[in-house]
């Protein structure tokens, strides 16, 4: 029986996808876990395998085509199978498959009318709405796609593939890279990605050799190297700042979190004695057999996650007007880079040991930081942590990462005089900051969770039952 393949939901805040490129083509035989082809979610570009054996029947979506998830994008099955019945049912979508009506297309009726250029838009850090594979040719063939901004003809302007074709093969005098540069930029995909979500302009780093291409490694060290933005302001004047790149996608989550979700925070004084004594223990075992040193977050991880299995309604999120209460737990970290904040995500955080957590979140923390992370480090996300220990912080307030119901604020662990058995004694003492959105829970059960969190930390053994 015929399969429709659909979009598939690569995240808890992935809401569509773009068809990067087809590796099969219709009437080609795919294998259940062959590469069928290449996506790009809202927060990397990846490959889909088939979930079946059969041949494509039908591409319902072409090349650079948005499609929100669950969406058929095309029909596997069997070579003499009549897939009539099903076209029909689905009203015959297939309007996107235009590769032969495109190419067939005049220049003239494709190539947007472009009036003058302005300053502004030669601005070519900030962010233009642009698909992954228009972005890569317009850098390999000098391009300043500022030119097209607004006027692709994908969906709400979206500059495609089909656009940069169309603008390098007709005479228009508009500026390219060469003309604002003196050089033409190419760049390997991973660079390209790279560089959008720092906001750097591959155009500084063109070396104008014929062949030669900008790598992910040369972006990342002139992210390193702009990571203060010049003032060129007076003293006396103001110093602007142009917000873009991933600086521009934490301030649009901030925002959206902020005004959705009616956060409530509240704090807690947890005794980290026994856990200092817990670490030191196993610090030497971990690393002989991970080689790895085991950090107080890794144990805080471990306590949160057998925290959210005794109250699962903390392990959840609000998604319309549903609340889904996860099984597994995954657990995000939050992790700072020069250009912003990233959070990779710990999965199935109760079926692993604290070598393994420690492991697993050490490396992706080394991908982020070197560029080469996954969407799978970054997706699947049912709660978070945010550890800003290390900077002295006593208390805060942590920003729920939406959907999810709740954040946990890790504070400094400082020696402090506490009351024990009618004695003074010094401890080692760490606060926690709970913000969690008042529609998912209320304020007790939120109280309940970060007490057993308080429990788990005070006596660490019980993390290991």
């Amino acid at each position: 029986m015929a399969h429709l393949f659909r979009m598939p939901q690569l995240g808890s805040t992935m809401e569509e996808g773009t068809i990067l490129r087809w590796l099969k083509q219709e009437g080609d035989k795919v294998k259940a876990g062959e590469i069928l082809l290449e996506i790009e979610t809202d927060k990397a570009s990846m490959e889909v395998e088939s979930e079946i054996d059969g041949i494509v029947r039908k591409i319902l979506h072409a090349e650079n085509a948005i499609v929100p998830i669950t969406q058929p994008i095309a029909i596997i099955g069997t070579t003499d199978e009549n897939i009539e019945g099903l076209l029909n049912e689905l009203g015959g979508n297939t309007s996107s498959v235009v590769s032969a009506a495109v190419s067939s297309a005049s220049t003239s009726e494709l190539v947007p009318q472009i009036t003058s250029v302005s300053p502004e838009m030669l601005e070519l850090g900030g962010k233009i709405a642009i698909s992954p594979r228009a972005r890569r040719l317009a850098d390999s063939n000098g391009v300043a796609v500022s030119a097209l901004a607004g006027r692709g003809t994908g969906p709400d302007g979206r500059i495609i593939e089909k656009d940069i074709r169309a603008y390098l093969a007709s005479d228009s005098t508009e500026p390219t890279l060469s003309d604002v540069y003196g050089l033409k930029t190419r760049s390997t995909p991973l660079a390209a990605r790279i560089a959008d979500d720092l906001g750097v302009d591959l155009g500084q780093l063109s070396t104008g050799l014929p062949g030669s291409r900008v790598r992910s490694e040369d972006v990342l060290r002139l992210a390193q190297t702009n990571r203060q933005p010049a003032v060129t302001a007076a003293p006396n004047e103001t110093a602007i700042i142009k917000m873009s790149g991933m600086r521009k996608r934490i301030a649009d989550n901030i925002v959206k979190s902020s005004f959705s979700a009616p956060h409530v925070t509240l704090t807690l004084e947890v005794d980290m004695t026994e856990a200092a004594a817990f670490r030191a223990k196993l610090l030497p075992e971990i690393e002989k057999v991970y080689g790895v040193r085991i950090s107080y977050t890794d144990i805080i991880v471990k306590a949160v996650a057998r925290a959210l299995n005794d109250h699962p309604i903390m392990n959840a999120a609000l998604i319309g007007d549903e609340i889904h209460q996860y099984a597994h737990k995954n657990i995000g970290v939050a992790v700072a880079l020069d250009e912003g904040l990233i959070v990779p995500v710990i999965k199935d955080v109760t079926s692993k040991t604290l070598g393994t957590i420690s492991s697993e979140f050490k490396q992706m923390v080394e991908r982020a930081r070197t560029g080469k992370f996954t969407p799978d480090d970054l997706s699947g996300g049912t709660f978070s942590i945010s550890n800003l220990g290390g900077f002295g912080i006593d208390v805060f307030d942590p920003v729920i990462n939406p959907p999810q119901a709740g954040i946990l604020g890790v504070c400094r662990i400082a020696e402090k005089p506490v009351v024990r058995e009618k004695q003074v004694v010094i401890r080692s003492m760490m606060n926690l900051c709970l913000s969690f959105d008042h529609r998912v829970l209320d304020g007790a059960p939120a109280a309940r969770f970060l007490q057993r969190v308080q429990e788990l930390l005070e006596c660490p053994l019980l993390i290991l039952v």
